[in-house]
């Protein structure tokens, strides 16, 4: 079977399409402010292009069991992202925001595709990043500064991702499955044939992944903190800003 072709014309308009839109929505964003309108149009939006495509691989015709269960971060990032668009909870737009824009888009450079257009998993591959892209962009532009990602959110977040990869390791190993990439490096080239073999590939993903996040959180906590040195130095002035 033909793979898709990585950095061909069609990935590279496709990946222009994922930047394009993800500008204007930081520039429409930036200009409104939060609306619970588009936050919850787009977490219904979400589902209803992927679970259709999601349920459909899980049929005995498509089925596959080393690709079809909803086990890779990709997955648990679109289904993340409904629940932070629908509720705006802390933790699960931190969440969104280190696995939508850093994670994500590592599939969107580097895709382990084998269905071309028109097949539905390749609208359901595209749609599903994307989407998971553009809803962690949303929610961090049009948000208020002091709303984003801060320390205890980090902190919270590697937890979390830690006990995604012990679990799907463990899956891995009863279901001789590889969800993750954590028995072996998926055949295209990624990011991970710069990381050693197996299993320091794995250790080291970890620990480029958890530097990745603590210099994208740098920017928020140092706004967080100018901001509370304004307040503490301005008791008088309006303090509702400052709510978490």
């Amino acid at each position: 079977m033909t793979r898709f072709q990585a950095f061909g014309p069609e990935h590279l308009s496709l990946i222009a399409l994922c930047v394009v839109v993800s500008v204007a929505i930081v520039l429409v964003g930036r200009r409104t402010g939060d609306s619970v309108v588009v936050r919850r149009t787009l977490a219904v939006v979400i589902p209803v292009f992927t679970v259709p495509l999601q349920v459909a691989q899980l049929l005995p015709g498509d089925f596959g069991l080393g690709t079809s269960l909803p086990l890779q971060v990709c997955d648990l990032t679109w289904m993340l992202a409904i629940y932070a668009l629908w509720t705006r909870r802390r933790w699960a737009t931190t969440l969104l925001y280190f696995w939508g824009l850093t994670l994500v888009p590592q599939a969107i450079l580097t895709p382990s595709l084998e269905q071309l257009f028109p097949d539905p998993r390749y609208f359901m591959f595209w749609g599903m990043h994307f989407l998971s892209v553009w809803a962690a962009v949303w929610l961090a532009a049009s948000g208020r500064r002091e709303d984003g990602p801060d320390w205890r959110g980090y902190r919270t977040s590697v937890v979390i991702t830690l006990a995604w990869v012990a679990a799907v390791m463990v899956l891995n190993a009863v279901l001789g499955t590889n969800y993750g990439y954590f028995n072996r490096k998926p055949s295209v080239g990624t990011a991970l044939d710069y990381l050693g073999p197996w299993p320091v590939y794995v250790v080291a993903e970890v620990a480029v992944v958890a530097l990745a996040w603590a210099l994208i959180t740098l920017p928020w906590t140092g706004r967080a903190s100018r901001t509370s040195h304004h307040a503490a130095l301005h008791p008088a002035g309006d303090q509702s800003s400052l709510d978490a």
